[in-house]
């Protein structure tokens, strides 16, 4: 018997097992029958062979009438003809390149099925290398019926194959292995396997690859979809209870401190999205177990805010709090307008100074030394209460008095082992506030971030202009780039500004994209390479631009230029930002109204989402042009016309989960690995990975370590191995 660790050669020889090793990753019985085909091919009913039309898939039932063997003239190879016919009148032809050997079982009187797609040579019907199988030459009537519908009703799988094993081979070794193949004992819980009627795992794993119906494969897809969800969501319902039970530092919120004198001196009032966070993440802070809370909020929506007066709870508690951010850009835009907000009470020890306040320092990498030096010792002895900084923060030597929270910005820009560098630096684990502007899906949330409570800020604060969003087609319609830049001129004239953004930032060793950004896949093709800042800067200047006041910015610069760049614009000096997607994240010039972003079709969604909102931060509406050369129709010019469409972030980001890899998500692109979800999809499988979170939720809630199901707890670690757990923990 075969069983999941059985070495493929051993099933199938040595040569077809090297094969599936070296071009598929394929090792073991359970590698393959865990390869799941990616389609089914359904022949349907056969069809009467003067009814056939040209492009259309058939099954005809034939008798080879025919058959001749011709070589081609001008190279080696031949062509094997075989002319078939059902007794109508009407017949075809089926062309075998290179298979001459088929002429030994076609022989002429014999009937068979033949599958194929119809096409047209020199005015004759004909089947191209069609699949087929021939009856029992002593075939009773009874039995070529049987035998006719099997074939014709047949779902044919289709494989994710490489070029030297193609999905046939594959196809032929799943059957060679489902003859001896035992199915392991079935992991799931007999009762969940009750309650949410699914097949046993041995009759998934046969239907999935040799359906005896749409209903048997249906049943099987939807176990084996359940094992992936359940998977997950049991590694996640484990992490909620370990870090419900792991001790923390209560840092409850006082009346009389640092965060009461802030909230008394804001110049507006809090949102009523921002008041509700603000209870939901007090509370958490006031827990003798650590924080883990997810807080989503569209661009502009005053996340900043709340961080601030959470980090402020925790300094009022005799705590410190760290706020990480992906770029110097981003971390001295924010120690800024933190900075701003809290005036006197971030400047403790200073002449103008709150004494009763706390210190704001910022720790970058581009520090000097002295600067450096007087950092960490703010740090270190604990009178800096909050600090900004970049990855600089995570390097040994940066030692906190107590660290009692980590407020993550823009997490999706920092890797695993980042995140937990930090928290790695408390003395107990830290409260932990991870933030994004990229809205998530439902699915996701419960998939990726399931360990961690949402919170979501939906509301823009008064003040904040709606942003209107245009595809600019320069090909089709190439005055629409000419009125764009018109309309750039026109703003400046009004007294704003603008932002230019290119995809690449030059040629020679800058010509990567900014801050590891890269295209979405089908751009990767014989294209014109993106537009770059360096050679899109000096047409502005000469040309569309000219008179203007134009200034630079890419990840590549030394941070002392980056910051006199940002300085300058934010002061009004500039008139045009040319950029990278450095400016994607936190950037806040409130004068900034409109906003072309070039070759917009080499962005992803959620990216030209959060590009277009760094306009219209103002009383003054924005505007945002997406130039573009992809034609209509195509799928890139629909990715920008979905932009273009709506401003509701939660609602682009489904569309931008649908064009990405589903199994990206879980990690495996970070692991190198295959992708854990093989048939799961985060957008159509919403109701089962609900349903899945609700089962994993009540049987953790029973048995924290799956001890009763020791084959359940194994198929989990197998489903979600160890580094795809951890990044299921670390994020």
């Amino acid at each position: 018997m075969t069983t999941t660790d059985t070495p493929l050669d051993r099933v199938l020889g040595a040569k077809t097992g090297k094969a599936l090793a070296e071009h598929l990753d394929l090792h073991t019985a359970g590698d393959l029958i865990y390869h799941f085909p990616r389609r089914y091919d359904e022949r349907g009913e056969h069809t009467d062979l003067r009814q056939l039309e040209v492009g259309e898939q058939v099954t005809v039932l034939a008798q080879v009438q025919g058959i001749g063997l011709k070589p081609f003239r001008a190279r080696k190879g031949n062509m094997l003809e075989v002319t078939i016919g059902d007794g109508s009148g009407a017949s075809l032809t089926c062309t075998f390149f290179n298979q001459a050997w088929r002429e030994r079982e076609l022989t002429r009187g014999r009937w068979g099925l033949f599958a194929g797609k119809v096409t047209e040579f020199r005015g004759k019907r004909q089947l191209n290398g069609p699949a087929y199988q021939l009856l029992k030459a002593d075939a009773t009537q009874d039995e070529a019926a049987e035998e006719i519908e099997e074939f014709a009703g047949a779902l044919i799988p289709v494989y994710p194959a490489a070029e030297k094993v193609p999905t046939w081979v594959i196809a032929t070794c799943v059957r060679t292995l489902l003859d001896t193949f035992q199915p392991p004992d079935d992991p799931m819980p007999a009762e969940v396997r009750a309650t949410r009627n699914l097949v046993g795992i041995g009759t998934a794993l046969r239907e999935i690859h040799r359906p005896s119906s749409e209903a048997a494969l249906y049943a099987a897809k939807h176990r084996l979809k359940w094992d992936e969800a359940f998977a997950v969501q049991l590694t996640l319902a484990q992490r909620r209870a370990r870090a419900a039970a792991s001790p923390g530092t209560a840092r409850p919120r006082r009346d009389d401190g640092m965060l009461a004198a802030f909230d008394a001196g804001l110049p507006y009032e809090l949102t009523e999205g921002q008041r509700t966070v603000g209870e939901e993440i007090a509370a958490d802070l006031g827990r003798s177990h650590p924080m883990h809370r997810l807080l989503q909020g569209e661009v502009g929506s005053g996340k900043t805010l709340v961080s601030v007066r959470a980090m402020l709870q925790v300094v009022d508690a005799g705590g410190q709090a760290a706020l990480l951010a992906p770029t110097e850009v981003l971390a001295t835009q924010h120690f800024r307008g933190i900075g701003a907000q809290l005036g006197a009470l971030g400047r403790a020890g200073e002449l103008d100074g709150d004494p009763s306040g706390t210190r704001l320092t910022l720790v970058t990498g581009s520090l000097g030394a002295v600067a450096r030096r007087a950092a960490l010792a703010e740090l270190a002895d604990g009178r800096a209460g909050i600090v900004v900084g970049t990855h600089a923060l995570l390097y040994e030597g940066v030692e906190f008095r107590d660290l009692g929270l980590v407020v993550v910005d823009e997490q999706h820009r920092f890797g695993v082992e980042q995140r937990d560098a930090l928290r790695a630096k408390a003395a107990r684990p830290p409260h932990v506030l991870v933030m994004t502007a990229t809205p998530i899906p439902r699915t996701v949330a419960m998939t990726v971030y399931g360990d961690l409570e949402t919170s979501v800020l939906s509301q823009l604060p008064r003040g904040r202009s709606p942003i209107a969003s245009h595809v600019v087609p320069a090909l089709e319609k190439p005055a629409y780039l000419e009125r764009a830049w018109v309309r750039v001129r026109e703003e400046v004239r009004a007294g704003h500004q603008a932002y230019i953004v290119c995809p690449r930032i030059g040629e020679g060793p800058e010509s990567s994209f900014d801050d590891g950004d890269a295209p979405p896949p089908e751009t990767e093709s014989a294209r014109r390479p993106p537009l770059a800042v360096t050679e899109v800067l000096p047409i502005l200047r000469e040309n569309y631009l000219a008179g203007l006041r134009i200034g630079m910015l890419h990840g590549k610069m030394p941070a002392d230029e980056k910051d006199a760049v940002m300085r300058s614009f934010s002061a009004g000096d500039l008139d045009v930002l040319v950029a990278t997607t450095v400016i994607e994240v936190g950037v806040d010039v409130p004068n900034s109204t409109v906003m072309i972003i070039m070759d917009a079709d080499r962005f992803g969604v959620s990216q030209l989402h959060q590009l277009r909102g760094r306009v219209g931060r103002g009383s003054a509406p924005g505007v945002c042009l997406l130039h573009t050369e992809a034609v209509e129709g195509s799928a890139a010019r629909e990715r920008l016309d979905a932009v273009a469409s709506t401003t509701d972030g939660f609602k682009l980001s489904e569309i931008d989960l649908e064009q990405r890899r589903e199994g990206d998500v879980l990690g495996a692109s970070q692991s190198g690995k295959h992708s854990h979800l093989r048939l799961l999809s985060l957008v159509r499988d919403e109701k089962l990975i609900k349903e899945a979170r609700v089962e994993a939720s009540g049987l953790v809630g029973d048995d924290p370590d799956l001890s009763r199901y020791p084959a359940l707890a194994a198929s989990v670690a197998a489903l979600v191995d160890e580094d795809r757990a951890e990044y299921l923990e670390k994020g």
